[in-house]
């Protein structure tokens, strides 16, 4: 019988955490194992002290980064951002038929697009505009959801309509 040889590729799984969110045991044994080793080194290159010499002093924590700065612009970009989504949630007439124009799928993902801006931005904003995109995510979702129960109610009405006749 001849033997397969599957050295072709090999797959290493390096997430850090388990499908539960936990920490996976390798990954917190290669932690304790580079803390041990950054102390021992950290040791090993502090110098002897002289005799009479004073005692070393600590060293001096490092200064905390200024808070970021508010811009105007991403605030602008914010804005841009939500007129879509109020318009996707029929918040404009449609011109010609004079009906609001409503795409609920469309504004779940220009929604979902602000979502994925905070979180990348997170620790990146000045207060204000965390603020403010906390404030428009959370409206957009409230508006989202009283529009999609809208829809779905007027859905089921006319669904009944059909049935009667």
């Amino acid at each position: 019988m001849a033997q397969q040889n599957d050295d072709s590729f090999r797959v290493i799984d390096r997430r850090l955490f388990t499908t539960e969110g936990d920490l996976r045991e390798d990954v917190r044994e290669q932690i304790e194992q580079e803390k041990k080793t950054g102390e021992k080194e950290a040791v090993e290159a502090r110098p002897e002290p002289k005799a009479g010499a004073a005692p070393p002093q600590p060293a001096a924590a490092p200064e905390r980064a200024e808070q970021p700065k508010r811009l105007p612009a991403f605030e602008m970009l914010i804005d841009l951002i939500a007129r879509n989504a109020v318009a996707l949630l029929g918040g404009i007439t449609d011109p010609r038929t004079g009906q609001p124009m409503m795409d609920l799928e469309g504004a779940r993902e220009v929604v979902d697009m602000l979502d994925a801006l905070r979180e990348k931005t997170r620790g990146n904003l000045a207060a204000e505009e965390e603020q403010l995109l906390l404030d428009v995510i959370g409206s957009l979702k409230m508006s989202y959801l009283e529009m999609s129960k809208a829809a779905a109610a007027a859905a089921a009405g006319r669904e009944r309509g059909r049935g009667k006749i």
